[in-house]
This record gives C-alpha cells, structure tokens and sequence, in this order.
C-alpha cells in the first residue's frame, strides 16, 4: 500500500513539474509573437499626443472644425501623433496656454494678432486694428504677404510658431444689455474683449469703454450687471448663450477676425519633420473646412437669436462710416503700441491698398 502511495505521489509531482514547464515556455515564446494589434497598442502609447485648448464650445464652427483636424490627423499619419481637444478654456486661459508653450508642453491654441503684440511683435497688434479689413479678401492677402512671413519669423524668435493663419473666426458684433441703435450710445458702456492691450484700445476707440475678461466669464458677468455686452463673432456670442442675458445685437462689424493656431517652437522642434509637416497640412486643410462652417451657419445663428427675441441693430452707411472715421485715433496711437513708424501704411500696401 505504501509502495502505491509513493508511486502516485512521484506521478502527480512529475506531471506538475511538467505542466509548469510546458506553460514557462509558451510564455517565454509567446513574448517573441508580436501582433498587429499590439502594434497599434503600442504606437497609442508612444504617440505624441498634442492638446489642442481653446475658449469656444465643440458646438461651434471652430469646435467642428477642430474635431475635423483631429479626424484628418489620424487618417493621414501613422498614429505617431495625435491631437486631444480641451473645449470651453478647460486647459486654462488663452495666455496661461502661451505661458506653458514658451516651457515647451505639447500645447496649441488659438491666438491673434493682438496677443502676439503683447508677447514681443508688436506690430502683429495691427491686425486686430477696428475696420482695417473691409473684406475677407484683403486678409488672405495679408496673411501670403512677405510683410506677415517677417512678423511669423519673429514670432518664432520669441517662442512661438504659427501653424494655421486660414481660420476664419468671423465678423466680430456687439450684445448689449440694453438697446443699442447709434454709435453714441455705445458711449460709457462697459464692454467685455479679450484680456490684451490692442483689443481693449481698439474698442475704447469706438466710443466705449472696454475691459478685458475671460470668454467663460461673460455669462455671469452681464448677467449680474458687471459688464453692459461683449463683442464677437455671432456663432460665439450665440454658442456661450449670450441672448439670454443681452438680448439686444449691434452689427458693428468691427473687426473681420481671422485667426491663427499656434504652438510653441520648442516643442514644435522636437517633431519630425514628417510629423511637422503633417500638423501643419492637416491644419491648413481645416481652416477651409472651418470657413465653409462659418460662412454657412452665420445667417443661421442671426435667425435663430431672432426667433429666441434679440432685437438686431444693421449699421447705416453713414454710421458706419462714423465707425470707422472714430477708429482712426485708435491707428494714431503706433507709438503707445511700439509700432513700426508708417505701419498702417505698410500693412495697407501689403494687402494690395494705396
């Protein structure tokens, strides 16, 4: 009996010791087997992942274009890099977004004209300037110019890198709290810009009296009486509700707003070349996408806020031309900006102006 015993405990003990033997080595073979999904798993990892931060909501024109640039980034390249988007100033406030770019973090967000001004090229500010542009026309042909390929490479000198300057961001308006119908009585309001030296002179100089705030705090603001309006463009004041809280709409028209995506040149240097080249084609691409959006939807957004009671104010032509007689103290003011001396004459001839 003990003999029998001993025989069926050497028997279990052999097969146990093969059976882990066996499972080691297909292990050990299996971690030599790599598969195609694997692959893809581990590019998904090792990706650049680039976040993409911006005030608007995705609702809006420039939210589905950017959803466009992410879905042409990823058909397009190898899955090497990818784009992850951060609506609605999740990521933080158009200059702290800079800030972190000038560190090197794989950041882009929408800027201007009169950001770059307050980050060293100054005479970028100029093109958020009142009724410089009085078609879409004249700012592409700025936008191809050499006088805007020597303002680009002296952005890059101090950090930044344009990737995309082909987004329309639309006609910029204004949403008042009360009825607005002249020039006049825009006078000793408080209207609510972006936080930036440029845009703040610019609409002082239209006759009211402007303060910079952030996009996600506009709401809140008109609604409790700290501001009297904010201006910008109609998908924008329509997307953050502004209706709701400033029913009254003046087509000033004040700036016909094209906007650039930037990011931060070191972190930009530390891509491939083909991975450079992908982020700025893709992004290019987008930008017409996004035009076509904003041409098509902006009679849209102006009947939906007059089905939802917004009073709309049009501009006579003779108003408008009060505008645009007001803006001209704003261009008088180079040397408070640290322009170049004749830069509103240069510009013009660059976009083809006498």
């Amino acid at each position: 009996m003990k003999k029998i015993l001993m025989l069926v405990l050497v028997i279990v003990l052999t097969v146990s010791m093969t059976a882990c033997s066996t499972k080691e080595g297909t292990q050990s073979d299996s971690s030599n087997i790599t598969t195609g999904e694997n692959d893809a798993t581990n590019n998904a990892v090792d990706a650049v992942k680039v976040q993409i931060g911006f005030e608007n909501s995705l609702s809006e024109p420039v939210g589905q274009a950017l959803l466009k640039w992410q879905q042409l980034l990823e058909e397009q390249g190898d899955g090497s890099i990818l784009i992850e988007l951060f609506p609605d100033s999740q990521l933080g406030t158009k200059s702290e977004l800079i800030d972190s770019m000038l560190l090197g973090e794989p950041v882009i967000t929408l800027a201007d004209g009169a950001f770059y001004a307050d980050y060293g090229v100054r005479d970028m500010g100029i093109l958020f300037g009142p009724f410089l542009f009085e078609t879409w026309e004249q700012c592409w042909a700025l936008t191809e110019s050499d006088w805007y390929a020597e303002q680009s490479e002296l952005l890059e000198e101090k950090g930044l890198k344009l990737l995309a300057s082909n987004w329309k961001y639309g006609e910029r308006h204004t949403m008042t709290n009360s009825l607005v119908e002249t020039p006049d009585d825009l006078r000793g309001m408080i209207i609510r810009v972006p936080n930036n030296q440029i845009q703040t002179q610019g609409f002082n100089a239209l006759g009211a009296t402007a303060t910079g705030m952030a996009l996600n705090e506009v709401y809140q603001a008109l609604q409790t009486g700290t501001i009297d309006g904010a201006e910008n463009p109609l998908a924008t004041l329509y997307g953050r509700r502004l209706q709701e809280v400033a029913p009254y709409l003046l087509m000033t028209g004040h700036v016909k707003n094209f906007t650039t995506w930037v990011t931060g040149t070191a972190f930009f240097d530390t891509l491939t070349p083909e991975q450079q080249e992908l982020l700025v084609s893709t992004g290019r691409e987008a930008g017409l996408y996004n035009n076509d959006l904003v041409d098509q939807y902006e009679e849209e957004y102006l009947q939906l806020m007059l089905d939802e009671g917004v009073t709309v104010t049009e501009l006579s032509s003779k108003e408008v031309d009060q505008f645009v007689e007001a803006a001209q103290s704003f261009y008088q003011k180079g040397d408070d900006f640290g322009w170049s001396d004749n830069l509103y004459e240069t510009v013009r001839a660059a976009m083809g102006l006498n």
